[in-house]
């Protein structure tokens, strides 16, 4: 048994024809969203310099890491050592989430205005 009726299927499709009022047969209105154009450039400059300071300071808190890991070899000071290498690893998930967040709002927001 079938859970929608064959004329069910073709009333959701409507026809391809126009109507003399400019309508299309189709039950289903389309839609096309837009970003308004007074958001754009704020939201690209905000997602802009919110992705460039986080990943600065990603950077810079793999270098940290890396320099306590050095620090921490150099003195036998294994738990500074250890401590530097969680610093990188964190530093190194965060720069790829930053840039992957950032990535994705940008291009939601430009399939938005396309």
């Amino acid at each position: 048994m079938a859970l929608a009726h064959a004329h069910t299927l073709l009333l959701a499709a409507g026809d391809d024809k126009t109507k003399s009022d400019g309508r299309t047969g189709s039950v289903i209105p389309g839609f096309s969203p837009s970003v308004p154009s007074v958001l754009q450039t704020p939201t690209g400059t905000i997602l802009g310099w919110t992705a460039g300071v986080g990943l600065a300071l990603a950077v810079l808190g793999g270098l940290s890491g890396w320099g306590c890991v050095a620090i921490g070899h150099n003195t036998e000071r294994a738990n500074l050592a250890a401590r530097g290498k969680q610093a990188v690893v964190w530093s190194l998930i965060s720069g790829v989430g930053i840039a992957v967040t950032s990535g994705l709002v940008t291009a939601f927001y430009t399939m938005a205005t396309a």
